[in-house]
């Protein structure tokens, strides 16, 4: 497991490490308590990697295009 705190990772960085936690787990070779906080570790990469997916999604809706289809810049994204 990576010493970074999820918060700080980029998507390929959190989607890289979650399927490292998932590997551990399917092989089922660790100790309970390990279990465990691998299985914590990997809901926090999942909602990471939900949330910067999301992000991009919002970004790439928002882009507009002219009458040909160029695209010709962005609108801001509405925050909540």
């Amino acid at each position: 497991m990576s010493e970074t705190p999820v918060k700080d990772m980029s998507f390929e960085q959190a989607m890289r490490e979650l399927e490292q936690v998932v590997s551990q787990l399917e092989r089922g070779d660790v100790a309970l308590e390990e279990s465990i906080k691998l299985y914590e570790r990997g809901a926090a990469l999942k909602a990471q990697c939900e949330t910067k997916l999301k992000a991009a999604e919002e970004k790439v809706a928002q882009i507009t295009l002219d009458r040909d289809g160029t695209p010709t810049g962005t609108t801001p994204v509405e925050t909540e």
